[in-house]
């Protein structure tokens, strides 16, 4: 029979068909007893005369269609025969086992012959007559256990006839002796699926054995190992059972993976030993790659990671250890430059006849992935660079330098950096070009670490290095040539790497005043510059940034010329005003002008901070600051911010005043408040007749009205409650002339209070005359006389409410 499906599949499929078959007979049976049982009834019942109506004693009905089916068997025929084959060759393996190695000594020489001899000979003989009749599991297990007894037969003919034999090279010989057999006793039987897998298993054993009884040592081991890998290999690529390519492939990995281990334990102690071993490797994977499409990717980067450690182990035996991971760094170029040369347009059929992209793939990605381990040993002097110094260990201008080289650390690791650089060039792929940027920074960033340069010119290739990717954040294109999309990103990265050496580079310049001006005004050109040249949101953090440089700078030169905090705080105040006239005049309703004049302000906000040790000079410096946003506010585009910013410095800085002047009245700090808000809550009203009162006159008037009431319940004199309820009553009557609840209720309460606190004292003076019984009978008749027009009182409440309501 002729199928398109493989053995496998097809065998799998008439299992599945057998155990259907086998299910449904089995209900089949079930109706057949049935039937039988109730023809049997109705003969008896027929027998016995019995009467129509009596009930015939009979078998369970069938159930109906829609009853649940009866209780099939919970194994199949064929997975019940599959445990008991399984459970028998255990047993009968068991029995062999016990018998060579227990009952052995009990026979003669002859019968011990004669039983191995009947015995194998009856296991391995069987299975032909039982594959005739179709019995092929059981053909299965009585194979199986002719295997074992093979082996049993081998132990018992060196225990017997060659005792003397040594037992390394006894096992060797008997393995390879066994692999033979089993594998043509398998292919005379091909319907068996044990022999060949197990040959393969034994022709594991030999060579390595073989080198092991000869008394070699780890380095023949280790060509055995390779040897019997390669045979694999090949018995993996030419079989065409499933079972026997899988056994094959797992020795395979197994024994070259352990020869490939130890090529590359000893490229690093002998490394001329190992280079013939380590190529061996390479070789056979690269076979394996090219003849297994599948494992094609893995096995040409583990050979291209064996052919780098073999050449990279020679190189390393012949150069200084600093240039040794250069070496490696060498062999990986090569590598992946020669994979990357026949990826290219130019690889035709003559350059490369077979097309193998995962090959070559992997050797690329074997190549880099060594560069890529150079260059994590060759950024720790870029990353000193960059946080240098984390710690300050001197003075601020004091002149002495920390030191700021990598102890013990070469400067071949700047080389490993420019020839990792170098390949990433030609790599057309937007990844690769961001990396190679990076590399590049890394490298300026790390040469005085690397190379141990003086303190000025380590500034000054720091800045270079700044200046360098900041000039690509402004014209990427030059380096995202021919890359479609990675303008915007390779733009993004310099400015990233700019603002990280800009941000670094200026704590290294504290050591000297010198190095603090140049430095900050280096970065504030060069941001400027970028402010100036560049485009987005990159023109608008670089405008910041250029800020925060010159606020770094106007810092410096107050403290150079000697000048107090408080006093650097006012002279800080130059810089939101010149980000304010900027903005006026230049950055007028362009994007970046919001965050310029914001950076400005947060260093206002800095300068207030220093000037607050001096009350006087913090009174200053906000109403210049004041002066600044009502400048500000000139500008239609930002009245609504900066007069409100403006209006707040100014009442700040005349509190600030009052209190410098040792000013306790608090209508001198709350009259500042109230006379603008209730100006503002006028021309609000005005614009918007529907306003609330509480929100246009109830801040203001409460801003002096309620601290006024508080000092004047402790206040002795008489003075300040008079003008209190002067005022509260002027405003209750505006209230009540305009219709307002803010003023009527406010004004009408603080009134009421200021009049209780004035009457109390004779309020007090007036009970305390009166006999002790007059009090609770006027409170009596007071309830009475509520009682008695409680309905009047709570209809004049309703209409009060109402009249409130309706007032604004």
């Amino acid at each position: 029979m002729n199928t398109s499906l493989p053995p496998a599949e097809e065998l799998v499929l008439v299992d599945r068909e057998l155990a259907r078959l086998d299910a449904h007979r089995a209900q089949l049976l079930l109706r057949r007893d049935w039937l039988v049982r109730a023809l049997d009834a109705q003969r008896a019942a027929a027998a016995a005369s019995a009467p129509l109506s009596a009930p015939a004693a009979g078998p369970r009905p069938w159930p109906a269609p829609g009853a649940a089916a009866p209780r099939l068997p919970e194994a199949t025929p064929r997975s019940t025969q599959n445990v008991l084959l399984t459970l028998g060759g255990v047993l009968l393996t068991v029995a062999a086992l016990v018998f060579t190695l227990v009952s052995w000594g009990t026979m003669g020489i002859g019968g011990r012959a004669a039983v191995l001899a009947v015995v194998t000979s009856g296991a391995l003989f069987a299975p032909v007559v039982l594959l005739r009749r179709g019995l092929v599991s059981t053909a299965e297990s009585v194979g199986a256990l002719g295997l074992v007894l093979t082996v049993l037969d081998a132990y018992a003919l060196h225990r017997v006839a060659l005792p003397e034999a040594d037992g390394l090279g006894y096992t060797a010989v008997a393995a390879t002796v066994l692999a033979g057999g089993w594998a043509a006793y398998g292919s005379a039987l091909p319907k068996l699926r044990i022999p060949v897998p197990a040959g393969v298993v034994a022709a594991q054993l030999p060579l390595p054995l073989g080198v092991l009884a000869a008394g070699g040592g780890m380095i023949p081991f280790a060509w055995a190992a390779l040897g019997t890998a390669a045979l694999d290999v090949v018995a993996m690529l030419w079989a065409k059972a499933l079972p026997v390519r899988v056994t094959a492939g797992v020795g395979a990995a197994a024994l070259g993976g352990w020869a490939l281990l130890a090529g590359l334990g000893l490229s690093l102690t002998s490394p001329v030993k190992a280079l013939p071993l380590l190529l061996a490797c390479a070789a056979v994977l690269l076979f394996l790659a090219v003849r297994h499409t599948p494992s094609a990717l893995a096995s040409a980067l583990v050979a291209g990671l064996a052919g780098i450690a073999a050449v990279g182990g020679l190189l390393r035996a012949g150069v200084p250890e600093a240039w040794i991971v250069p070496g490696y760094a060498l062999c990986a170029l090569v590598l992946a430059g020669a994979a990357a040369w026949h990826r290219g347009p130019w690889a035709t059929a003559r350059t490369a006849p077979v097309a193998l992209p995962a090959l070559r793939d992997g050797l690329a990605l074997a190549g880099g992935g060594v560069l890529g381990l150079a260059t994590l040993w060759a950024l720790p002097p870029a990353v000193l660079g960059l946080l240098d110094p984390q710690v300050r260990t001197t003075e601020i201008w004091s002149g002495a330098h920390a030191e700021r080289t990598l102890s013990g650390y070469p400067a071949t690791a700047s080389l490993v950096l420019l020839v990792v650089t170098g390949a990433l060039v030609a790599v057309p792929h937007l990844w690769a070009r961001g990396a190679a940027l990076g590399l590049v920074w890394a490298l300026l960033i790390g040469l005085p670490v690397a190379f141990g340069l003086p303190y000025g010119a380590s500034l000054a290739v720091r800045l270079v290095a700044t200046a360098a990717v900041l000039a690509v954040a402004v014209r990427p294109a030059a380096v995202a040539r021919g890359l479609d999309g990675a303008v915007e990103v390779v733009a993004w990265l310099g400015f990233g790497f700019g603002l990280a050496s800009g941000l670094a580079v200026v704590p290294a310049a504290l050591d000297t005043r010198a190095a603090t001006f140049a430095v900050l005004g280096v970065l504030a050109v060069l941001f400027g510059a970028v402010a100036i040249l560049g485009d987005g949101v990159r023109r608008t953090g670089a405008a910041c940034v250029a800020v925060l440089a010159v606020a770094g700078l106007v810092g410096a030169g107050a403290a150079a010329v000697g000048l107090s905090g408080p006093v650097a705080g006012v002279l800080l105040l130059v810089v939101p005003a010149g980000t304010a006239g900027l903005g006026g005049a230049w950055l007028r309703r362009r994007p970046e002008s919001v965050a310029v004049e914001a950076t400005g302000a947060a260093v206002g906000l800095c300068g207030f901070g220093l000037a607050a040790g001096r009350p006087a000079l913090l009174a200053l410096a906000l109403a210049l600051g004041g002066v600044i946003a009502a400048a500000t506010a000139v500008r239609e585009e930002r009245r609504p911010v900066a007069s409100w910013a403006a209006a707040v410095l100014f009442l700040l800085a005349t509190w600030v005043r009052l209190a410098v002047w040792e000013v306790t009245t608090p209508e001198a700090y709350t009259l500042p408040v109230t006379v603008p808000a209730l100006v503002v809550g006028v021309l609000r009203r005005r614009r918007d007749p529907e306003a609330s009162s509480w929100t246009a006159y109830g801040p203001g008037l409460a801003a002096t009205l309620v601290p006024s009431l508080f000092a004047a319940w402790v206040d002795p004199y008489w003075t300040r409650p008079l003008l209190l309820g002067v005022g509260a009553l002027a405003v209750t009557l505006l209230g009540a002339r305009f219709r307002l609840q803010a003023p009527l209720l406010l004004g009408g309460s603080v009134l009421a209070l200021v009049g209780l606190h004035e009457l109390a004292p004779y309020v007090v003076q007036a009970v305390g005359a009166l006999p002790r019984w007059l009090p609770p009978a006027l409170a009596g008749l007071l309830l009475l006389a509520v009682g008695a027009t409680y309905e009047q009182r709570l209809r004049d409440a309703r209409r009060l409410r109402e009249r409130l309501g309706r007032m604004r």
